[in-house]
């Protein structure tokens, strides 16, 4: 049987072979309607993509070859507009996804979903005339809430969102699995034979977390006998609660490790006569290079990031655009990283 090409699906549609091409791979320049049209008939005909010559296209893509190079969108979530370009966690993950876009050949452009001056109709034409097929979403977003004025962007292209997720619209997300951190910190600590381990993480990032440091430090802790249970101390010690609830805090439970995010854990631990490791461990539940001689968890934010670009080129060469029904979810475990801030318990 003759394979079904292009020009059949053309002529059946009434369309140009041009228009055929760009509807298959879900063009934002084909109207809705045309693009329908013609993937219905491609079914009905039979038509399936020659994988040899869509690899082929990618690997033009890849290389940069002129008629072939496409783009793709960060769009900056938070409310500063220059977060992407400032030294901070938004910092790491928009030049990660940088940095994979373009090995994959994707040209990089930058919008703030904050702009007053933009809208989803604006975006929609900037996209098409700039030939930018999909975006990422970098970045917290204020209550997971996007714009609604955004709509007609998320409803026509493939979009993800990286370092963090959203609720309405639900869109695919790539992040951190950072219950398996917690988890992964506090099964290294026993095995050095540590009892009493504790978390101390600020109330407001573990709500952006819809609670996953908590609860997974609640999980773990059911494994230890009960008198070695302790509440975790849900407040910046430097902030807020302050330095003597956190120190009464340390005399009532006794901890003998601390899992934390907040690096000035340290100096506060040390201005209260506590030797770091001999009288206490200290795991960073998100290890940067400057405390690379830190004992703690790699949360591998790059990773996370590429795997958010990655999501989207598939989502783009699938012809998926549109909010999902059921939104992708892509984990990044951490890895154990040791340190001189823990050591072994005799």
């Amino acid at each position: 049987m003759a394979r079904v090409s292009m020009a059949m699906i053309a002529r059946k549609a009434g369309v140009s072979r041009n228009t055929v091409s760009l509807a298959l791979r879900g063009s934002p320049r084909i109207s809705v309607a045309t693009r329908e049209k013609v993937r219905r008939i491609a079914e009905e005909l039979g038509y399936a993509r020659n994988p040899v010559v869509a690899q082929l296209l990618v690997e033009l893509r890849r290389n940069g070859t002129a008629g072939c190079q496409r783009a793709l969108a960060l769009l900056n979530g938070s409310r500063g507009r220059r977060a992407l370009a400032e030294n901070g966690p938004e910092h790491v993950w928009g030049r990660a996804c940088r940095e994979r876009a373009e090995a994959q050949g994707y040209g990089c452009d930058e919008f703030w979903l904050d702009d007053p001056e933009l809208d989803g109709g604006r975006l929609n034409r900037i996209f098409e005339a700039r030939g930018i097929v999909g975006g990422v979403i970098v970045a917290s977003v204020p209550d997971r809430v996007l714009p609604e004025r955004f709509m007609p962007t998320w409803e026509k292209f493939p979009c993800v969102v990286a370092g963090g997720r959203t609720r309405r619209p639900a869109l695919p997300f790539c992040w951190v699995d950072h219950h398996q951190v917690v988890l992964e910190a506090v099964r290294k600590v026993m095995d050095l034979g540590y009892k009493r381990p504790a978390l101390v993480v600020d109330q407001a990032i573990d709500d952006m977390l819809d609670g996953r440091f908590s609860s997974a430090m609640w999980r773990a802790q059911q494994a230890l006998p009960a008198k070695n249970r302790i509440a975790s101390f849900m407040a910046r010690p430097a902030r807020g609660e302050g330095e003597a609830a956190f120190l009464e805090w340390m005399e009532r439970n006794e901890p003998d490790v601390l899992l934390t995010l907040h690096v000035d854990l340290h100096d506060l631990l040390v201005r209260s006569g506590r030797r770091i490791p001999e009288d206490i461990g200290l795991v960073l539940l998100d290890k940067h290079a400057a405390q690379a001689d830190w004992a703690g968890i790699d949360q591998h934010h790059d990773a996370a990031a590429g795997a958010a670009v990655d999501l989207l080129i598939s989502m783009i060469h699938n012809h998926q655009t549109g909010i999902p029904e059921f939104p992708r979810a892509t984990l990044i475990g951490g890895t154990w990283s040791p340190g001189w801030t823990v050591r072994p318990q005799s």
